[in-house]
């Protein structure tokens, strides 16, 4: 359904668009940045130009915003035998193919051709469907304090026991590495093997030794590390002033998580450390050039498998990134990706479930439970009979300026329509299935898209989505704030179960709109709709992932904000908790004081990078694991809080995970015993 409006948009709109869409990129350099065109669009009108004004200029307009938007796509192919050719491939194409999934970067244009059967080469005809990536949702971690006390304990195992050199851990997240912190320093040598920064300026790199290839973003070598530092020392300045990165925020993300994994302090402090920052960030102002979402994440897993393989030793991957986008049953493109890549023997990924756990308020002016109502459930029971949804967006001095997404999943032997009546009483047209209503504008400015489709190729199920869009041509126009109703009506009824996700956006101020505040920010179910399951993320519902809670060990159970499972289609998700709540780790580009050298941070972001280390052991242990083997035994072993029994927890799992009995039984699987064998 996005990839019909990307189409319907015209230059300005898709330039704007880029700046609020993980999926859209745009090289336009003639509309502003929406932070500027926000601040500027209570006071004047843009210059006309070939680009707005009459019908034809709108198609040129139209023509022109083809050739300067790119949009980042899974390209599903008929069978995974159709060989890739040059048919999607132009300059700043980035397509890589897995099976019979191709990530590719694809204009207007392009994707117009394929949904109107315009297919001219024997390639393009074998094409299935496409569809964009989901946006990844910046992690949201409480930072508790700073401190100059080292943390320890996470170490496990000796070193006489187990070489943890002979395995790669490998972080994907946001916020930079901060390669010279003292957590990463081993006799004044990085341990980082390779940065990839996703977002950093250029053209990509070829192959480096062992570091693989990349077609966009920069890598950061070891020597290039080695030369900042030294070259830091004698300018007395910090290391990242002369190696730049796309993002340096003090108390980065991505260097907390690294440390808690495999910082010196970490669980696996002596494992080959690879890092690749997506190009997410919440103050940066230029996104519409950057991709964020679910097909850039393939690509970090791509680099980071291929940097092992070319090394020679398994790998533990880390993910503390999160999405809602599809059905939350391991069917989505990125998951059928990872769980591709987890086929082989000596891999596993790590996922954090998700900070959407909670459903109230704990405290006067606590808002952290608008981050939890996400999801919403229901059965319609008889043909004829109506549900309703309501759907949060803010006001109060807040224009939302955002697009806000909802999807509605329901089982293949139901059919449902659909109706949407805003906050002041418009209501839409009735959408029944295998029928749409596109970017139609409401007296408020708002657009609003309704898609009602009908056995989706991922799962075979239905699906309704709805966007409701801010009017992205100057004047630009917010969401009409207030509870906007969804209804739904059963027309065939054979089940009639329904679940229905929000996703998620990134709070951020855009700047001044007229006498309000312009935010990008999330919406949210009413406390009437939210249902508290099924809002584990659906990266972690990946059937060969180990999705990880947040155990709060001082209080002896599941934090509150830890998203809780099962996937939709009833699998236990998250599989463990670990340790994520008030986690001292390194605190990435504080300055170099040592008493800024540490910080304290709260979330399922913490305590999946834990279970990271611990994987990394166990392959540094036994490198014939596999990810399922790995999954088992943490789930085997794992300890269930105080007054719960070994039944799998909605929040935390199989219980909260047991280090060193993980590492007492990886050689199990390959130990058997022969009972027939004569004494």
């Amino acid at each position: 359904p996005k990839l019909r409006m990307v189409i319907n948009g015209d230059a300005e709109v898709n330039a704007n668009r880029a700046e609020i869409s993980a999926s859209v990129r745009s090289t336009s350099t003639k509309y502003k940045n929406a932070a500027e065109k926000l601040a500027a669009a209570s006071h004047h009108q843009p210059e006309q130009s070939d680009e707005t004004g009459s019908t034809d200029e709108a198609d040129r307009s139209r023509s022109h915003a083809t050739d300067k938007a790119l949009v980042s796509c899974f390209v599903h192919l008929e069978s995974p035998e159709v060989a890739k050719t040059e048919a999607l491939r132009r300059d700043e194409r980035r397509d890589v193919q897995q099976d019979n999934l191709i990530v590719a970067d694809l204009t207007p244009r392009d994707i117009e051709s394929l949904m109107t059967g315009q297919r001219t080469s024997a390639y393009a005809r074998k094409i299935a469907y496409v569809e964009t990536g989901s946006p990844l949702s910046a992690p949201k971690p409480v930072t508790e304090l700073r401190t100059s006390a080292k943390p320890t304990g996470r170490k496990l195992g000796t070193p006489r026991a187990i070489d943890q050199a002979r395995v790669v851990v490998g972080i994907i997240d946001v916020g930079g590495f901060d390669f010279a912190h003292p957590d990463f320093l081993r006799s004044g040598e990085p341990r980082f093997r390779a940065i990839w920064d996703q977002g950093g300026p250029g053209a990509g790199t070829g192959a480096q030794g062992r570091i693989p290839e990349v077609r966009y973003g920069t890598v950061i070598t070891p020597a290039m590390m080695k030369a900042a530092m030294k070259d830091a020392d004698v300018a007395g300045v910090l290391p990242h002033d002369f190696m730049p990165q796309s993002s340096t925020r003090p108390g980065s993300h991505g260097t907390h998580v690294a440390s808690i994994a495999a910082g010196n302090s970490g669980v696996c402090p002596e494992a080959h450390i690879v890092g690749v920052t997506i190009a997410l960030s919440g103050d940066e102002l230029e996104r519409r050039s950057t991709f964020f979402d679910s097909t850039r994440l393939a690509h970090a897993v791509d680099f980071i498998t291929e940097y092992a393989a070319n090394v020679g030793l398994p790998v533990a991957i880390n993910i503390s990134l999160g999405t809602n986008g599809h059905a939350h049953d391991g069917t989505s493109p990125i998951a059928r990706w990872i769980d591709t890549k987890l086929s082989r023997p000596g891999r596993c990924v790590c996922v954090a479930a998700g900070n959407s756990g909670q459903e109230a308020a704990t405290f006067d002016g606590d808002i952290g439970y608008l981050s939890g109502r996400i999801h919403a459930s229901g059965r319609i029971p008889a043909r004829g009979l109506n549900a309703d949804l309501e759907w949060q967006v803010v006001g109060n001095g807040i224009v939302d300026v955002s697009e806000n997404e909802m999807e509605i999943w329901y089982r293949a032997g139901d059919e449902f329509c659909v109706q949407v009546r805003s906050p002041s009483g418009c209501e839409s047209e009735w959408v029944g299935p295998g029928e749409f209503y596109e970017n139609q504008p409401l007296p408020s400015k708002t657009f609003l898209s309704v898609y009602n489709e009908r056995y989706l190729p991922a799962n075979g199920q239905n699906r309704i989505s709805i966007f409701l869009s801010p009017n992205l041509k100057s004047p630009i126009n917010g969401i009409e704030a207030g509870t906007w109703t969804v209804r739904l009506k059963g027309i065939e009824v054979r089940d009639g179960r329904y679940d229905a996700w929000i996703e998620r956006d990134d709070p951020r101020p855009l700047g001044r709109l007229g006498d309000s505040q312009a935010w990008l920010f999330p919406s949210y179910f009413s406390s009437t709709s939210n249902v508290d399951s099924n809002s584990v993320s659906s990266l972690a519902c990946g059937r060969d992932v180990i999705a990880v809670g947040n155990a709060d060990m001082s209080q002896d159970q599941i934090h509150v904000s830890s998203s809780q499972g099962p996937t939709w289609d009833g699998r236990p998700k998250p599989d463990i908790a670990a340790p994520g709540s008030d986690i001292v780790a390194a605190n990435g580009f504080a300055g170099g004081e040592d008493r800024d050298m540490w910080v304290s941070k709260t979330g399922t972001s913490m305590a999946s990078p834990y279970v990271t280390g611990v994987a990394a052991v166990m392959l540094a242990k036994e490198r014939r694991l596999t990810a399922k083997q790995i999954a088992g035994i943490m789930r085997r072993t794992a300890q269930p809080f105080a007054g719960s029994d070994y039944q799998w927890q909605d929040a935390a799992g199989y219980g909260v995970i047991q280090a060193e009995e993980c590492l007492e039984r990886v050689a199990q699987p390959f130990a058997a015993s022969d009972l027939g064998e004569d004494e």
